[in-house]
């Protein structure tokens, strides 16, 4: 029987901004507003926070448990393993990957992720998943969203290499289109000029003011609403703009290739 579970990594130690999964957003921690978001995907049946066992992430336990989400803890540096363990410790299939520095994911794009899965046709469904644009119109960096069947996990944890492979979960899979069936979710228009994502501190303002502007305790703002108010507001998107590029995703590409 099929239980979508929607694991969303994070921890503390974040190299760049630490600690960035429990800044505020409109007076609750980053990593709430994610988990609200994919609570609010259709067909979703839970959702977890994986965290690793390092003394630092005590505090997104703690967070979990004050909130009532539950947690799962792995391994730091091997992401692979955690959702593994995670996703057969949930009894999970099939497995919605979400990162804790993507407070915008969008729930219909989850419900989109998650029934192009149920369809049978792909082992992987992604949103952005790939080597970079040059697949096809982008979404925003920052609404990125993964799905696979329990079984596409187990053959990743079972073969993927040490190394960025592990760290990044699925892009091994992308380099074996002959084991695994990879399905893409293309937006209707070209957004990869926005960045969404947080990693530094200018991203973590750009998305404070989206949340100011746009957060309700009783509706999730859309995609289009984000793009509506920043085409409004053209002046927060240079708060980041230093950051906005695909060097990250070349070089990730280069390393597990």
């Amino acid at each position: 029987m099929s239980h979508p579970v929607a694991i969303i990594q994070a921890r503390i130690g974040s190299t760049r901004l630490r600690g960035k999964v429990l800044l505020p957003l409109c007076g609750s921690p980053m990593l709430w507003h994610i988990v609200q978001r994919c609570r609010a995907a259709e067909g979703i049946a839970d959702v977890v926070v994986a965290t690793t066992d390092q003394p630092a992430d005590d505090a997104i336990v703690a967070m979990c448990t004050a909130y009532g989400i539950p947690c799962f803890r792995g391994s730091e540096h091997d992401v692979l393993d955690r959702y593994y363990q995670a996703a057969l410790a949930y009894g999970t299939d099939p497995v919605i990957r979400v990162t804790g520095d993507c407070p915008l994911v969008m729930p219909d794009l989850i419900t989109n992720v998650l029934r192009c899965l149920e369809d049978g046709q792909y082992d992987l469904v992604g949103v952005n998943t790939g080597a970079g644009a040059s697949e096809g119109w982008q979404y925003p960096d920052g609404v990125d969203t993964e799905g696979f069947t329990q079984q596409t996990l187990w053959w990743l944890w079972r073969f993927a290499p040490q190394g960025s492979a592990r760290e990044h979960v699925s892009p091994y899979a992308w380099h074996h289109p002959d084991y695994v069936r990879i399905g893409r979710i293309v937006a209707p228009e070209d957004l990869g000029a926005y960045r969404w994502t947080v990693d530094h501190a200018e991203d973590y303002a750009l998305v404070k003011h989206i949340y100011d502007a746009l957060w309700q305790p009783d509706r999730h703002f859309t995609l289009d609403d984000v793009v509506e108010y920043l085409a409004a507001h053209s002046e927060i998107c240079q708060l980041n703009r230093e950051h906005v590029g695909a060097e990250g995703y070349e070089k990730l590409w280069a390393e597990i290739e």
